[in-house]
């Protein structure tokens, strides 16, 4: 009798050696890189600007509409597909179209940073104001070049790879961003520190002029259901071409997504999307005031900040992420949808204690760590979540739709949070902010109760799109 041979398992050398492959390979080292760039200007129209307005005396009136700079980035979609379709004259030539957009956009990045390093900001505010618009603009603009890079350079299997490195240089530069120009900021200046940051943009550009450009691209899909719509409606309301193609355009690029999402989710589709625009809310609008709260209110200094809230709080930010995506494979993601809605709303009530007792930089360690603790436990449910919603024939788009609705409300919110401060004080002001969570909390409540339903409605793994 003859025997079977046995299966052969991989050795954990070679396991190694594919490990290590995978992480050398020139695609997935340039989204290290490109992370970076696309991380490095966001805290510089946000949180850090904050700490530079707090520090020079702009009022915290004024320092809250600062936020609504961060709303450029909720709003991306509208001119997303322009940047998809759309050729630049000559960069398109020399560069093709993903790595023309990007150098485009770091280009409008630098040249905001430059301004912003230059412009006095209690004289001049609106100049401050539009110069972060500007940056704002161009990484949201370069975000969706680099999404779109990301997606169309390499096969399938290395997707997992370039999104770790993706989001390894993303929260670097995140940290170079607020540390590192909190500390260039106390023993220089603000100006030596937002040109240092402009100059950093340079790590970007050159790895867009280093790196090839993609062969290949994934959104053909698009092209064809464009084509379909543009045929049928030739056909049934007799439009011009122009008209037609342009009908074909619109459904591909903007309402095919909406269709979907509403024709699939039907009576629950309303509350999913609520869901997805009120669950960071309370993250959002407090985190808007939160460095002037440091700075003035408690008087910590610009390098106890930097120390806790950037230095420590980039790690234990990291912990929380580890940590919800191992809760979401042991307890499911709703569950621990669930539990992050909460967290982030009792540690909002963390901060109305911390107001309470003078200042103390152990004390303020445990609070950012609950804090970025549990922000990690959110998020990462909030995308596991989100990305089991979307549709295989419109995942891009329905994920950019999402991601731009989860950030609106809370930065719009964000903007008023100044006058809150200004009129009741901090602890009411963190009250408020937490006061703000519950909604979410009971959204997924209601969406846990109608989870055998939603599991019947989730996207099919297929990728036929609804017909129009």
């Amino acid at each position: 009798m003859t025997r079977s041979r046995p299966i052969q398992t991989p050795s954990r050398l070679t396991l190694i050696r594919e490990t290590l492959y995978t992480y050398t390979r020139w695609q997935v080292i340039a989204l290290l890189f490109l992370g970076f760039s696309a991380g490095l200007p966001f805290l510089l129209v946000f949180s850090t600007l904050n700490a530079r307005l707090a520090d020079v005396g702009v009022d915290t009136a004024t320092i809250g509409f600062f936020s609504w700079l961060g709303i450029t980035y909720s709003i991306k979609v509208f001119w997303a597909p322009v940047v998809d379709r759309l050729k630049l004259p000559f960069l398109d030539r020399l560069l093709g179209k993903r790595r023309s957009w990007i150098l485009l956009a770091q280009t409008g990045i630098a040249t905001g940073l430059y301004l912003m390093a230059n412009i006095d900001a209690v004289a001049h505010p609106e100049l401050i104001a539009l110069s972060g618009l500007l940056v704002a603009f161009s990484s949201a603009t370069q975000d969706i070049g680099i999404d779109a890079y990301r997606i169309e350079i390499a096969e399938e299997r290395l997707q997992a790879a370039l999104a770790a490195t993706y989001i390894f240089g993303y929260r670097l530069a995140l940290l170079v961003a607020g540390a590192g120009a909190l500390y260039l900021a106390e023993f220089w200046s603000w100006q030596v520190s937002y040109l240092t940051m402009a100059a950093l943009v340079g790590v970007g550009a050159l790895t867009v002029l280093i790196v090839k450009e993609p062969a290949v691209n994934h959104f053909a899909a698009a092209a064809d259901i464009a084509h379909r719509v543009q045929e049928e409606t030739t056909k049934r309301n007799h439009l011009t071409p122009r008209m037609a193609r342009l009908a074909g355009w619109f459904y591909a690029a903007v309402a095919g997504p909406f269709v979907d999402f509403f024709q699939r989710y039907r009576e629950l589709a309303i509350a999913i999307l609520a869901l997805v625009a009120l669950y960071r809310v309370a993250d959002i609008a407090m985190g808007v005031m939160a460095n002037p709260f440091y700075l003035d209110f408690m008087g910590f200094s610009k390098t106890q900040v930097a120390d806790v809230t950037k230095l420590f709080g980039f790690f234990m930010t990291i912990t929380g992420s580890l940590a919800g995506g191992v809760l979401v494979v042991r307890y499911g993601v709703r569950r621990v949808l669930l539990a992050g809605a909460i967290l982030t709303a009792a540690t909002n009530l963390l901060f109305v204690w911390l107001a309470q007792y003078p200042p103390n930089i152990y004390t303020l360690a445990v609070v950012v760590s609950a804090d970025n603790l549990s922000g990690g436990i959110a998020n990462v449910a909030l995308i596991a979540w989100l990305s089991g919603m979307t549709s295989a024939s419109f995942t891009a788009t329905q994920y950019a739709l999402f991601s731009s609705l989860m950030t609106l409300p809370g930065k719009f919110l964000g903007g008023f949070s100044g006058i809150v401060v200004a009129d009741f004080g901090y602890a009411q002001f963190f009250t408020v902010s937490a006061i703000m969570g519950v909604p979410a909390i009971l959204l997924v409540l209601f969406l846990m109760r109608h989870g055998r339903r939603l599991d019947e409605l989730a996207p099919a793994k297929s990728t036929e799109p609804v017909q129009p």
